[in-house]
Protein backbone atom coordinates (compact mmCIF):
# COMPACT_ATOMS: atom_id res chain seq x y z
CA UNK A 1 0.00 0.00 0.00
CA UNK A 2 1.20 3.75 -0.63
CA UNK A 3 2.48 5.91 1.74
CA UNK A 4 0.11 8.46 2.91
CA UNK A 5 1.19 12.33 2.66
CA UNK A 6 -0.14 15.50 4.13
CA UNK A 7 1.06 19.32 2.96
CA UNK A 8 3.45 20.89 5.56
CA UNK A 9 2.27 23.73 7.62
CA UNK A 10 4.01 26.74 7.35
CA UNK A 11 3.07 29.86 9.55
CA UNK A 12 2.49 33.33 8.30
CA UNK A 13 3.58 36.53 9.00
CA UNK A 14 0.99 39.38 9.44
CA UNK A 15 1.81 42.66 7.83
CA UNK A 16 1.14 45.63 9.90
CA UNK A 17 -0.92 48.33 8.63
CA UNK A 18 0.32 52.18 7.33
CA UNK A 19 -0.86 53.65 10.55
CA UNK A 20 0.60 50.80 13.00
CA UNK A 21 4.20 49.96 11.22
CA UNK A 22 6.70 52.34 13.67
CA UNK A 23 5.27 50.31 16.75
CA UNK A 24 5.43 47.11 14.50
CA UNK A 25 9.27 47.60 13.74
CA UNK A 26 9.76 48.11 17.26
CA UNK A 27 7.84 45.04 18.38
CA UNK A 28 8.27 41.41 17.82
CA UNK A 29 6.75 40.25 14.55
CA UNK A 30 3.23 38.81 15.16
CA UNK A 31 2.95 35.08 14.11
CA UNK A 32 -0.58 33.81 12.87
CA UNK A 33 -0.95 29.94 13.30
CA UNK A 34 -2.16 28.06 10.09
CA UNK A 35 -4.57 25.48 10.76
CA UNK A 36 -3.89 22.46 8.10
CA UNK A 37 -5.66 23.00 5.52
CA UNK A 38 -6.33 18.88 5.49
CA UNK A 39 -7.96 19.69 9.24
CA UNK A 40 -9.58 22.19 7.91
CA UNK A 41 -10.58 20.64 4.45
CA UNK A 42 -9.99 23.38 2.19
CA UNK A 43 -8.82 23.21 -1.70
CA UNK A 44 -5.63 24.77 -1.93
CA UNK A 45 -3.75 25.64 -4.63
CA UNK A 46 -0.89 23.06 -4.32
CA UNK A 47 -3.71 20.66 -4.25
CA UNK A 48 -4.45 21.23 -7.40
CA UNK A 49 -3.37 19.99 -11.14
CA UNK A 50 -3.15 23.45 -13.31
CA UNK A 51 -0.73 22.87 -15.51
CA UNK A 52 -1.02 21.07 -19.55
CA UNK A 53 2.44 19.62 -18.98
CA UNK A 54 1.34 18.57 -15.69
CA UNK A 55 -2.27 16.99 -16.99
CA UNK A 56 -0.21 15.55 -19.78
CA UNK A 57 2.14 13.93 -17.37
CA UNK A 58 -0.57 12.22 -15.26
CA UNK A 59 -2.47 11.31 -18.81
CA UNK A 60 0.46 9.71 -20.44
CA UNK A 61 2.80 7.96 -17.67
CA UNK A 62 -0.72 7.12 -14.81
CA UNK A 63 -2.39 4.40 -13.86
CA UNK A 64 -6.19 4.78 -15.23
CA UNK A 65 -9.32 3.14 -14.07
CA UNK A 66 -12.78 3.72 -15.91
CA UNK A 67 -16.15 3.74 -14.27
CA UNK A 68 -19.70 4.54 -15.99
CA UNK A 69 -20.02 7.76 -14.50
CA UNK A 70 -15.65 9.06 -14.77
CA UNK A 71 -12.56 7.90 -15.25
CA UNK A 72 -9.97 8.36 -12.94
CA UNK A 73 -6.01 9.19 -13.78
CA UNK A 74 -3.29 8.66 -10.72
CA UNK A 75 -0.10 9.35 -11.23
CA UNK A 76 2.04 8.31 -8.20
CA UNK A 77 4.86 10.54 -6.92
CA UNK A 78 6.37 11.78 -4.07
CA UNK A 79 4.23 14.87 -3.82
CA UNK A 80 0.72 15.45 -1.75
CA UNK A 81 -2.41 14.42 -3.19
CA UNK A 82 -3.72 17.00 -6.03
CA UNK A 83 -6.44 16.93 -7.94
CA UNK A 84 -6.97 17.68 -11.68
CA UNK A 85 -10.83 17.84 -13.24
CA UNK A 86 -11.64 17.23 -17.24
CA UNK A 87 -15.08 17.95 -17.37
CA UNK A 88 -15.99 18.91 -21.20
CA UNK A 89 -19.15 20.71 -23.05
CA UNK A 90 -19.90 16.93 -23.75
CA UNK A 91 -20.47 16.02 -20.81
CA UNK A 92 -22.79 18.60 -20.00
CA UNK A 93 -23.27 21.86 -22.11
CA UNK A 94 -24.59 23.91 -19.47
CA UNK A 95 -21.82 25.66 -17.45
CA UNK A 96 -24.24 25.01 -14.57
CA UNK A 97 -24.10 21.45 -15.15
CA UNK A 98 -20.25 21.24 -15.24
CA UNK A 99 -20.09 23.02 -12.79
CA UNK A 100 -22.29 21.48 -10.10
CA UNK A 101 -20.63 17.76 -11.19
CA UNK A 102 -16.66 19.64 -10.59
CA UNK A 103 -18.03 21.44 -7.17
CA UNK A 104 -19.07 17.45 -6.08
CA UNK A 105 -15.81 16.07 -7.46
CA UNK A 106 -13.96 18.71 -5.25
CA UNK A 107 -15.91 18.27 -2.37
CA UNK A 108 -14.75 14.64 -2.17
CA UNK A 109 -11.39 15.08 -3.10
CA UNK A 110 -10.81 17.92 -0.12
CA UNK A 111 -12.68 15.63 2.81
CA UNK A 112 -10.61 12.59 1.73
CA UNK A 113 -6.98 14.31 0.80
CA UNK A 114 -5.72 13.38 3.90
CA UNK A 115 -6.23 9.32 3.96
CA UNK A 116 -4.60 9.36 -0.12
CA UNK A 117 -1.79 8.11 -1.40
CA UNK A 118 0.63 11.09 -2.77
CA UNK A 119 0.21 11.51 -5.92
CA UNK A 120 -1.47 13.81 -9.10
CA UNK A 121 -5.56 12.38 -9.45
CA UNK A 122 -7.06 13.88 -12.32
CA UNK A 123 -10.82 12.71 -13.14
CA UNK A 124 -12.50 13.06 -16.26
CA UNK A 125 -15.82 12.92 -16.31
CA UNK A 126 -18.32 11.31 -18.93
CA UNK A 127 -22.16 11.88 -20.11
CA UNK A 128 -23.85 9.75 -17.84
CA UNK A 129 -22.40 11.60 -14.87
CA UNK A 130 -24.76 14.73 -16.10
CA UNK A 131 -27.93 12.54 -15.11
CA UNK A 132 -26.68 11.10 -12.22
CA UNK A 133 -27.30 12.74 -8.56
CA UNK A 134 -24.57 13.56 -5.75
CA UNK A 135 -24.43 10.33 -4.20
CA UNK A 136 -23.44 8.45 -7.22
CA UNK A 137 -21.04 10.63 -8.18
CA UNK A 138 -19.76 10.53 -4.74
CA UNK A 139 -19.60 7.08 -5.02
CA UNK A 140 -17.92 6.49 -8.12
CA UNK A 141 -15.37 8.54 -7.43
CA UNK A 142 -14.55 6.70 -4.10
CA UNK A 143 -14.86 3.26 -5.63
CA UNK A 144 -12.34 4.00 -8.34
CA UNK A 145 -10.12 5.34 -5.61
CA UNK A 146 -10.39 2.63 -3.93
CA UNK A 147 -9.57 0.29 -7.01
CA UNK A 148 -6.65 2.19 -7.81
CA UNK A 149 -5.12 1.45 -4.29
CA UNK A 150 -4.97 5.22 -3.27
CA UNK A 151 -7.68 5.35 -0.90
CA UNK A 152 -7.47 2.01 1.72
CA UNK A 153 -10.83 0.30 1.72
CA UNK A 154 -12.10 0.94 5.16
CA UNK A 155 -11.83 5.16 4.66
CA UNK A 156 -15.20 4.42 2.47
CA UNK A 157 -18.22 5.18 5.29
CA UNK A 158 -20.99 3.23 5.38
CA UNK A 159 -23.79 4.95 4.14
CA UNK A 160 -26.95 5.61 6.62
CA UNK A 161 -29.43 3.22 5.08
CA UNK A 162 -26.65 0.53 4.90
CA UNK A 163 -26.04 0.92 8.63
CA UNK A 164 -29.56 0.91 9.81
CA UNK A 165 -30.35 -1.78 7.84
CA UNK A 166 -27.07 -3.84 9.31
CA UNK A 167 -28.14 -2.72 13.33
CA UNK A 168 -32.13 -3.10 12.80
CA UNK A 169 -33.37 -5.87 14.54
CA UNK A 170 -35.09 -8.82 12.15
CA UNK A 171 -38.39 -9.14 11.96
CA UNK A 172 -40.80 -11.02 13.52
CA UNK A 173 -42.29 -13.96 11.69
CA UNK A 174 -46.17 -14.21 12.53
CA UNK A 175 -47.16 -17.44 14.71
CA UNK A 176 -50.19 -19.60 13.65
Amino acid sequence: MAARCSPAVVPRVASASAPDRASAAKAAPVVIPVVDSVARATFPRAARVRARSEFTRVFDGGRRVAHPLLSLHWLDDAQPARLGLAVSRKVDPRAVGRNRIKRILRDVFRHRRAQLACGAYVVVARPAARQADASAVRAALLGVLQRTGALPPDAHPVTLSVAAAASAPAPLSPSS
